[in-house]
């Protein structure tokens, strides 16, 4: 397996299931009703805001890895639609896992050469630490849905 096909794999694991840590995202969010996805904690981010979070930088290398330029910001990435409905929220996460593993696919074709090429501007860095980092960044809010979880629980 190389380089590429281990980072997809490692995606894969984080999004749904088998990585050493035994917590991934599909898991975590297996029967969040949309009342709790919208349950405003303080000032913490919802667990409907942490999901489009994350899958909002999945869609957009998705957009580069396909061809396209890379245009989002930081701020779009918190500004996601209302979940109204159970099946607005079930639909979303549809989505996000169809698109994950559209991402994997990709990232596993990728050849490693490009790896240590720049992903769309050097300000960005290389291909090899955003793949890593949209990981990081996975588990980072993952530890952040489970703890919501359980405190929208109580």
């Amino acid at each position: 397996m190389n380089t590429t096909q281990q980072i997809a794999k490692h995606f894969r694991e984080v999004y749904f299931g088998g990585n050493w840590t035994y917590s991934n995202l599909r898991d975590n969010l297996k029967g969040i009703t949309v009342e709790q996805a919208n349950k405003q904690i303080g000032t913490i981010n919802t667990i409907a805001t942490l999901v489009f979070h994350l899958h909002y930088y999945v869609r957009t290398v998705t957009k580069v890895l396909n061809g396209e330029p890379l245009n989002s910001s930081d701020k779009q990435s918190f500004e996601h639609p209302a979940f109204n409905s159970q099946k607005d929220w079930d639909d979303f996460l549809e989505t996000v896992w169809k698109e994950a593993e559209e991402f994997a696919v990709l990232v596993e074709k990728l050849p490693d050469s490009i790896l240590t090429e720049n992903i769309a501007d050097p300000k960005y860095g290389i291909y090899y630490r955003n793949l890593h980092g949209i990981i990081e960044h996975t588990h980072y809010h993952l530890g952040q849905i489970a703890v919501l979880k359980k405190l929208i629980s109580l």
